[in-house]
């Protein structure tokens, strides 16, 4: 069951919930928002859902929600950023900040993230680059979760990507992981009871299934097979290689010892497009080809051709200030904010979603 909910009170709630662990309140805002959008963009899987286990992490000392990040190796355009363990989404707009600002400067900007924690939708930072007319690539490693072609033990992660190009308007934004589907959201099916799709994952013995809860502890599967192996491999050496952070199996599981550090890594990049051509005129060239495929002839009964980042801006664009949210992830929140000392909001009250919507 899930209920339509107030987006700014969500956001003031969950922001209230992370100052009460001890977030800055600037950083608290900033990752509340960030979890917000998600859920309001049908992103559940990487919104309020993960919000109870970053403040239990906070609790154990495994994340440092006043952490910031520190810049240890600078060489220009080439940068690495310590996040210190820092709440994610504070740390990768600090180093968006840096690559658009050296960007400018320098044409081109890579800041490397080590000692980092999850942030959420890649696709948001990426964004957040094109919205500053440049092209934005965002990825990060996660926890060995995908096994070789042929294997069963998860050798490495499902390692998200996310290109995001400015199109004169809404940026084009590609965000994916190298899972046929997020760990996220097989987590959204195990909380409901519901199966996941055939092909997102075997058990720990090999076997294909459709149980999320066997998935959670068997491996994942990648995309497109030894080519979304192949991919989670180079972004493992691109994003931990140069950063010098963890690689494989040096990344902990995200839900694992909450205690331990995540030990995540990710590149940030932003290309200057002003020196290759007019901003004006790539803009205009991105936005022709968008118009073309959009307006391409689908298959007979097929839905509506999209472009990548299509369904997100579709959602941002029909937003009417309130909020999708599984009954499981407000009561999850109910909890946290019981144990933090926090009132609840009586529009967020266990009574608001009884009678939820589907």
């Amino acid at each position: 069951m899930s209920g339509r909910y107030s987006a700014q009170a969500l956001s003031r709630f969950a922001a209230a919930l992370l100052e009460a662990a001890g977030t800055p309140t600037d950083n608290a805002a900033l990752v509340a928002q960030a979890l917000v959008d998600a859920d309001s963009e049908g992103l559940a899987s990487h919104g309020l859902l993960q919000l109870p286990m970053y403040l239990e992490r906070i609790a154990l000392g495994s994340v440092d929600p006043a952490a910031s990040g520190e810049i240890v190796v600078d060489a220009g355009s080439r940068l690495t950023l310590d996040a210190q363990n820092g709440l994610g989404q504070v740390t990768a707009e600090r180093a968006c900040e840096i690559a658009i600002a050296r960007a400018a400067e320098h044409g081109v900007a890579i800041v490397a993230v080590r000692n980092a924690f999850h942030f959420g939708a890649a696709g948001r930072f990426a964004r957040r680059i094109a919205l500053a007319g440049k092209i934005g690539i965002v990825m990060a490693n996660t926890r060995p979760m995908l096994p070789a072609p042929g294997g069963a033990e998860a050798v490495v992660g499902n390692n998200p990507v996310a290109i995001a190009v400015p199109a004169g308007g809404e940026p084009i934004v590609l965000d994916l992981a190298m899972s046929a589907g997020a760990m996220g959201k097989v987590r959204l099916a195990a909380n409901k009871g519901e199966p996941i799709p055939e092909g997102w994952a075997q058990t720990a013995e090999g076997l294909p299934t459709r149980d999320a809860a066997e998935a959670i502890k068997g491996v994942l599967l990648p995309a497109a097979g030894a080519k979304g192996f192949g991919f989670a491999v180079m972004v493992d050496l691109l994003a931990g290689g140069l950063s010098a952070g963890g690689v494989g199996a040096e990344v902990q599981p995200l839900y694992g010892d909450l205690s331990r550090p995540y030990g995540s890594a990710s590149l940030i990049m932003a290309i200057e497009i002003e020196g290759f051509r007019p901003l004006a005129d790539y803009e205009a060239a991105a936005a022709g080809l968008a118009d073309r495929i959009r307006q391409s002839k689908p298959a007979p009964g097929a839905a509506p051709i999209r472009l990548p980042g299509d369904r997100a801006a579709e959602a941002r664009k029909r937003f009417d200030g309130s909020c999708g949210l599984a009954a499981e992830t407000l009561a999850a929140l109910h909890r946290q904010a019981h144990r933090l000392g926090i009132a609840i909001p009586e529009s967020l009250a266990a009574e608001a979603y009884q009678g939820s919507s589907g």
